[in-house]
């Protein structure tokens, strides 16, 4: 059974029109555009339908995230106002949960503040691969009354066995094993994981696992990349241990800068992502799962 009823509408922005369109195919539901005017002094409008219906759901991904959860905030509060009793944020890509402890005295803690955030402005969110790393489930670090938590490991995993041998699986870190298992388990992949020594946002080392890596071909997967620089140098150290290739998979492709070319330049082939994150790499599409969670998944 569905928490969401057939006549719950989509939400949605301009430029995730695609993803959008996607979703509510693949849901069968009414999808409507919020229209979004920003002022020359950066302040945003936003212009909803004028009538709702009890369910709506807000699709926003949180990647660039600051703009976006002012939008949600306005969105969200609107929508009340409007007719809206029932709200759900699906965000395929959920932002600042990776700073989830205070490293250093006086840091803040985003992964509360941003995940209570969220939780007062909706009632349910649906999410893909949310780094949580020193919380078990979703709704510690965003406390809304229905959580539902997908994974594109799955998807990536059937993308990665159609187009290599016998892959091996390479988490880029300690903190990927929990994604690299899920995929591996799908086709039953050889997997591992490395171990990573940061000393900063662009100074990373690695240390390869003790596995033979001799002429296989390895995929490095996680849940999500960024500046490129962590798979990048374990992608120079695996093929100097052997490797036939190195590709890359992940489900979020928060690429920034040149992160391609850093990637490429250390001899990584392909690089696979869904489409949480729009971005050129895009090859698994998670419109059908997130479709699947909206009309009969239920946490």
């Amino acid at each position: 059974m569905s928490l969401w009823s057939s006549d719950a509408m989509l939400l949605y922005f301009e430029d995730e029109l695609n993803s959008a369109t996607r979703l509510a195919q693949a849901a069968q539901r009414t999808a409507i555009m919020v229209e979004r005017h920003r002022f020359p002094d950066g302040e945003i409008k936003l212009r909803l339908p004028d009538a709702l219906p009890a369910q709506v759901l807000i699709l926003r991904t949180l990647n660039d995230p600051n703009d976006k959860l002012i939008e949600l905030l306005l969105a969200a509060q609107t929508a009340r106002t409007l007719g809206a009793k029932h709200l759900t944020l699906v965000a395929p890509y959920l932002a600042y949960m990776r700073q989830d402890m205070a490293f250093r005295p006086g840091e803040a803690i985003s992964q509360r503040i941003v995940g209570k955030f969220i939780a007062d402005l909706f009632d349910a969110v649906i999410t893909v691969d949310p780094h949580l790393h020193r919380v078990a489930t979703l709704q510690q670090a965003v406390p809304v009354a229905h959580a539902v938590v997908l994974s594109g490991a799955p998807l990536l995993s059937d993308w990665i066995a159609a187009r290599r041998q016998r892959p091996l699986l390479i988490g880029p870190d300690e903190e990927s094993a929990q994604w690299v298992a899920l995929a591996a388990q799908r086709h039953a992949f050889d997997h591992a994981v490395c171990r990573k020594v940061r000393h900063g946002d662009r100074d990373v080392d690695v240390a390869l696992p003790n596995v033979a890596l001799a002429g296989r071909q390895v995929v490095l997967l996680d849940d999500v990349a960024s500046t490129g620089h962590s798979v990048a140098r374990a992608a120079q150290l695996l093929l100097a241990a052997g490797a036939a290739s190195v590709d890359v998979a992940v489900t979020h492709a928060l690429f920034s800068g040149k992160a391609l070319q850093v990637m490429q330049d250390a001899g990584i082939g392909e690089v696979w992502s869904t489409d949480c994150v729009i971005h050129p790499s895009n090859a698994v599409c998670m419109a059908n799962a997130l479709a699947a969670a909206i009309n009969g998944a239920r946490n």
